[in-house]
């Protein structure tokens, strides 16, 4: 079997835990930020890990199936 490429836009977007977990940012985050509260926008700004059901197909465009 040939190697699996990796997406370019996954490779950009998500980064791998120490425990293997996949890490990404939030949306929204980016413009027209006037209109939403310092709450919302300080939440935005923190990382979190993909949904375990999005989990594998994230790896699979890494190319870590």
């Amino acid at each position: 079997m040939p190697k699996l490429k990796t997406k370019s836009a996954a490779k950009k977007r998500f980064s791998l835990t120490g425990t293997g977990k996949v890490k990404r940012q939030h949306a929204y985050h980016s413009h027209i930020l006037t209109k939403k509260s310092n709450k919302r926008k300080r939440n935005l700004s923190y990382s979190t890990l993909v949904d375990a059901s999005q989990e594998k197909a994230v790896k699979g465009m890494l190319g870590l199936r």
